[in-house]
């Protein structure tokens, strides 16, 4: 692991040795989980652990083990306590004893002693393992249309009509439920593109940062990731796609133009760019300095959904250079980290491999480049990564996070929903690419499992609504001439950023909706014409 700056605190590697350890001294382990992106995991670093005392009062009454949450992805998902960095206490079994967030140097000292005047009183008792790993069953339901009908409610219930976005606290951009508003309440989205625009984006060396502290979109945390940036350049691509908003698309040509510099690895996309007053400088000043770090690690899924993003805006823009960039890394994960479909998340030998985000993430990627370059070349391995992830990671109709197996509570299985979500929106794609029908079952059984509790859903994960409905209605599908061709081209323009469009052997296009195929078009208007019309009788 790769840290920005050295504490005084002799940390563990994440494994099976600091937990045995734990046992074997009768001690409870100290786990701070942190990323190379993160400002306030380097404060923690600089105020907290590299006190001596400190350090010397961790090192004799707690095991203490570091994790980089980017590349342990199913640690952070199991441990997170609601920001980063994360500080969380464990018992010997990997149960969770206490945890924070960032700690300062009086707060640290007042949570060990605490944490282990517990331990000394309760012991491993006093563990807890959270709800989403308790092995309830999940809440299965039928997928219908009212998980999008809720879905618009929240919509609404939630915006924050003074500043814009959802939520009345820190304000995330949350670039899903943009998507999903475009199509269905577009005033309150558009409404959020132009804050997130005005407060998060960076107009002199592009890209987007992470969210803003406040609920006027103030004090934002200058983080730049990888995969957050694409979902944003999907966001403003759409935003685009709906309006002609020249704005939407100078901020997404903006971030693609982020993506393919300052994030290019020179074979693929980087991980991220961390937090740093660099930021605040004037663009003159910004010239003379050095910018922020840039984690060079190559991950699976940001690459899979950096190439899905890039792909979308070239459909909408004939960016060229998008598309060469989006294929260069789909091609390079392919090469160098997929194998018959099994993913590894990173190329490193500690890396995990199998990861549900991974292979939806890459999925998406693959369909969005059949989609828009044709399906030669893309949609073999598309199914091999789906093929992979329905064998070994469907558990009673949903998918788990990964293998079930390692330290801690990694042997736990963990069904996330979100990441669900989008494995199912991918297989959609798929279903509608190939008429394969097990990739559409896959997909709204994964849906299901979670469709008894909709209407307990907030806004963030409308993702889970939007493809809930693409599999209650199915997609709508526009069958063309190859890609390239005129009729393709203005297929890929409909505004549906929700449809899949199908390359092929043809001479027309027809518009395909519940299965009903309307009357073939043989001009770009007349194609345009069908896509607002109905099926025909």
């Amino acid at each position: 692991m790769t840290f920005r700056d050295g504490t005084l605190v002799d940390w563990h590697e994440w494994g099976p040795d600091p937990f045995e350890a734990a046992d074997r001294t009768g001690k409870p382990v100290l786990c701070s989980l942190t990323a190379p992106w993160c400002e306030w995991c380097h404060r923690m670093d600089e105020e907290t652990y590299s006190d001596p005392k400190l350090a010397a009062n961790i090192g004799d009454s707690f095991v203490p083990v570091r994790v980089d949450i980017d590349r342990n992805p199913r640690v952070r998902e199991r441990y997170n306590m609601g920001g980063f960095p994360t500080t969380v206490f464990l018992t010997p079994d990997g149960e969770v004893l206490s945890g924070a967030t960032y700690l300062g140097l009086d707060g640290m000292r007042q949570v060990l002693d605490s944490v282990r005047e517990s331990w000394d009183a309760k012991g491993a008792t006093a563990g807890s393992v959270p709800r989403a790993l308790s092995g309830e069953a999940l809440p299965s339901g039928e997928v219908t249309a009212d998980i999008e009908a809720h879905m618009v409610e929240q919509v609404a219930a939630a915006f924050d009509e003074e500043f814009g976005g959802w939520g009345t606290g820190a304000k995330f951009p949350l670039p899903q439920t943009i998507e999903f508003a475009l199509k269905r309440d577009r005033q309150r989205a558009k409404r959020t593109l132009e804050a997130v625009q005005t407060h998060l984006y960076d107009t002199y060396d592009g890209g987007f940062y992470r969210f803003a502290e406040n609920r006027s979109w103030g004090e934002p945390h200058r983080e730049k990731l990888t995969d957050e940036n694409a979902a944003l350049l999907g966001a403003f691509t759409s935003g685009y796609l709906y309006t002609g908003e020249e704005s939407y698309h100078n901020a997404a040509e903006g971030t693609v133009d982020y993506l393919t510099t300052t994030a290019w690895t020179g074979e693929a996309f980087a991980a991220s760019q961390a937090d740093s007053d660099y930021y605040l400088l004037e663009p003159t000043d910004r010239e003379e300095a050095d910018p922020p770090h840039v984690d060079t690690t190559v991950f699976a899924d940001r690459n899979g959904m950096a190439a899905e993003a890039l792909f979308r805006f070239a459909a909408v823009t004939d960016h060229e250079g998008a598309t060469r960039y989006a294929e260069r890394a789909l091609e390079f994960i392919l090469d160098t980290l997929v194998d018959d479909g099994h993913i590894t998340h990173f190329d490193g030998e500690d890396s995990e491999t199998g990861l549900l985000a991974d292979h939806a993430r890459v999925l998406s990627g693959l369909t969005a480049a059949a989609q828009v370059t044709g399906p030669d070349g893309w949609l073999a391995p598309a199914r091999e990564v789906a093929d992979d992830a329905i064998d070994r990671l469907v558990d009673d109709g949903a998918f788990l996070d990964g293998d079930p197996k390692g330290a801690g509570l990694l042997d736990r299985p963990l069904r996330p929903l979100e990441t669900n979500a989008e494995m199912a929106d991918a297989l959609l794609d798929l279903w509608a690419l190939t008429d394969e029908d097990r990739y559409r079952t896959a997909a709204t059984d994964a849906l299901g499992s979670f469709a008894g509790a909709y209407d307990r859903m907030g806004v963030e994960v409308a993702g889970y609504a939007a493809a809930s409905a693409r599999a209650h209605y199915d997609p709508l599908v526009v069958r063309t001439p190859a890609a390239g061709t005129d009729l393709h081209r203005a297929a890929l323009r409909i505004a549906d950023h929700e449809k899949v469009v199908v390359p092929g052997d043809r001479e027309n296009a027809v518009v395909v909706r519940s299965g009903t195929e309307t009357v073939p078009a043989e001009t770009p208007d007349e194609l345009l014409e069908r896509a607002s019309e109905g099926p025909s009788p």
